[in-house]
């Protein structure tokens, strides 16, 4: 097991791990409306985030008939706080607000939690449309969540460790990305599934005017929508130090090159939405169990034959 490197910083640094989670949802809501004004033919779009918020703001706050409120807004709370118990355990560089030495046991039991938070949107909401959607993400769910904890086991096995820091350690010389290809693909699938973004929208999709979100409003929307973006900016930032080193790279301070991979990661996930269309769940069900489970399994195979090798 790698030699420990992680300092743990006083709690009082949550509040700048909240600004840079902040920074990273609003760069992905900006280059997605940006994305879309040009295919569109516009320009523009980098304002979308702060032009959206105050819209939202402004909006009067309704809710439907009979319905559970307290679930409801439960659920919507939930996601936009759930991505930061997930970067708690994220290192930039050598600091973390929390060096847990089960951290990836730790991200996958909030990536899980999505699953009762989105349900709970679709039921409280009391709404057909809002209970087709938490349905459809719960199909969703059931396809990508098990490869996803195959791929998160394929570097604890290369590193020999659950801890975030020694995984990140670990990669000196070679990133794991490098010979776990499948693994960082499976991840980044999961993580788009439990953001409930691009192909794995259609909890969302307008044939079913809106689905989980179809009775939002004012600022119960604003929280879901920021939930959405947070989660998948801290999937992204957790794919550096599980596949791309960490904070590795020449001349750059560690923090520097962990925020500089995130980025580039987050930027690819919301360009790809225009690129790959909506999965349908009992679609997506079947490739999920017959191919990314298979394949998941194949790659942790692979990686123990490696690390018993070298051992």
């Amino acid at each position: 097991m790698p030699e420990e490197t992680v300092v743990v910083v006083p709690a009082v640094w949550a509040v700048l791990a909240a600004f840079i989670l902040f920074g990273l949802a609003f760069f992905a809501v900006a280059l997605d409306a940006v994305l879309s004004a040009r295919a569109q033919g516009g320009s523009g779009g980098w304002s979308a985030p702060l032009s959206g918020t105050a819209r939202l703001l402004r909006q009067r706050r309704r809710k439907t008939v009979a319905a559970d409120v307290l679930l409801w807004r439960v659920g919507g709370a939930g996601m936009f706080m759930g991505a930061f118990l997930m970067v708690a355990v994220i290192p930039l560089g050598q600091w973390t607000l929390f060096d847990l030495d089960v951290g990836v046991v730790w991200f996958n039991a909030v990536d899980i939690a999505v699953w009762a938070l989105v349900w709970l949107m679709g039921w409280g909401a009391n709404s057909t449309h809002s209970l087709v959607g938490g349905y459809r993400f719960l199909a969703h769910g059931m396809a990508y969540e098990l490869p996803l904890m195959f791929a998160l086991v394929a570097p604890a096995i290369a590193a020999g460790s659950l801890a975030v820091g020694d995984i990140a350690a670990a990669q000196e010389g070679l990133w794991f990305v490098v010979w776990m290809p499948v693994a960082f693909l499976v991840f980044l699938i999961g993580v788009t599934g439990f953001s409930v973004w691009g192909p794995f929208a259609s909890a969302l999709s307008a044939d079913i005017a809106g689905g989980v979100r179809a009775e939002l409003s004012a600022v119960d929307r604003l929280v879901f929508e920021a939930g959405r973006y947070m989660f998948l900016a801290a999937g992204a930032a957790f794919s550096v130090p599980l596949f791309l080193g960490g904070g590795s790279g020449p001349w750059l301070p560690g923090w520097a090159w962990v925020l500089i991979k995130t980025v580039a990661v987050l930027a690819v996930l919301v360009w790809l939405r225009r690129k790959i269309p909506l999965a349908r769940p009992d679609r997506f069900m079947e490739i999920g169990w017959v191919i990314l489970l298979p394949a998941a399994v194949a790659q942790d195979l692979v990686v123990s034959l490696v690390v018993l090798w070298e051992g």
